[in-house]
């Protein structure tokens, strides 16, 4: 089949509020056409993560897909990596503070506080577990996308409304700085 890009529900819909259920069957159709859903549609939407809760199908599955794009133009590439029922197994102690914008609270970016590193188990889309540690910016989009699993959006995390901007001052301040 081929995968079909799927309406990203906004900041309000009570879907993104929820705790995400357990994938059961990683082999059922259903959840392998949604990974190959998610990944195209997190593609169009230039996002570097997407979890299946921001297409109102509450699993606890999402996608890192980290590369240079107009939202995040110095991202790091990697392939997208569909992460089923994920976990934080370890963390480091130093935390950082990173800009961080969500294509279901669009116009949006806020300084959120994150772990650098964390070690992190999932389950790939073929059924095998997999351990890996992630640091800096990927660390971030784990992170990011494991928050919207329990219903926690990046602005609940923001220590001030303060670090809150909008996506157009952010690429006039942020963007423009770094390139």
């Amino acid at each position: 089949m081929n995968p079909e890009l799927l309406p990203i529900i906004q900041l309000g819909n009570p879907t993104l509020r929820q705790k995400a259920a357990w994938v059961e069957n990683i082999h059922d159709a259903t959840i392998q056409q949604l990974i190959d859903d998610l990944i195209a549609t997190v593609a169009k939407a230039n996002g570097v993560g997407i979890a299946s809760p921001q297409v109102a199908q509450s699993y606890r599955l999402f996608i890192v897909a980290s590369r240079p794009n107009p939202r995040y133009p110095h991202a790091p590439e990697m392939e997208p990596t569909a992460m089923i029922n994920p976990k934080i197994v370890g963390n480091s102690t130093d935390i950082v503070k990173g800009w961080e914008g969500c294509l279901s609270v669009p116009g949006i970016r806020g300084l959120v506080p994150r772990y650098q590193a964390i070690e992190v188990e999932y389950t790939d889309r073929y059924g095998n577990l997999q351990k890996q540690t992630l640091t800096d910016f990927v660390a971030r989009i784990f992170q990011h996308e494991f928050d919207h699993l329990d219903g926690v959006l990046f602005i609940d995390r923001v220590e001030s409304n303060l670090n809150i901007i909008t996506e157009e001052e952010y690429q006039k301040l942020v963007v423009k700085d770094t390139k």
